[in-house]
């Protein structure tokens, strides 16, 4: 049994659905683990990470729009510490997923033919985001 850690940077635009599905891979092909688990961890209290489709984009649109209506910016909120997005942007990470365990066999991530790996970024100005991965397996 093997382990491996390491870390992805990802610059995002702004609010939006970020695909890091490559990112993950490239890094697992470097570790040269075939059977495992992968676990990736979003150091962030305002950006989070999905597992979705990815072959049709009208999918992440509905979503970003969906969590934009479920979670509007608002006056009402107390805590706007960095402004108008602050709240609904935690409470987006609350909602969804911080971290994600994924199988490895025959050194691929088991994902079905449409899934897709998002970092969902939730503040509206771009960020550099920090991805933990860890993995372990043969």
């Amino acid at each position: 049994m093997r382990q491996a850690h390491g870390q992805l940077t990802i610059a995002t635009r702004g609010q939006g659905l970020v695909e890091v599905t490559r990112d993950v891979i490239a890094w697992l092909d470097a570790q040269g683990l075939t059977d495992g688990v992968v676990t990736l961890f979003c150091r962030h209290t305002s950006a989070s990470l999905i597992i979705n489709e990815n072959a049709a984009p009208a999918v992440r649109g509905d979503i970003e729009r969906y969590f934009a209506r479920l979670a509007p910016e608002s006056r009402e909120y107390e805590h706007d510490d960095e402004g108008p997005d602050d709240m609904p942007a935690h409470l987006k990470t609350a909602l969804t997923n911080v971290s994600l365990s994924i199988p490895m066999t025959g050194g691929r991530m088991v994902l079905g033919t449409w899934q897709g790996i998002y970092l969902f970024e939730h503040r509206a100005a771009p960020h550099r985001r920090t991805l933990a991965l860890h993995v372990i397996g043969e």
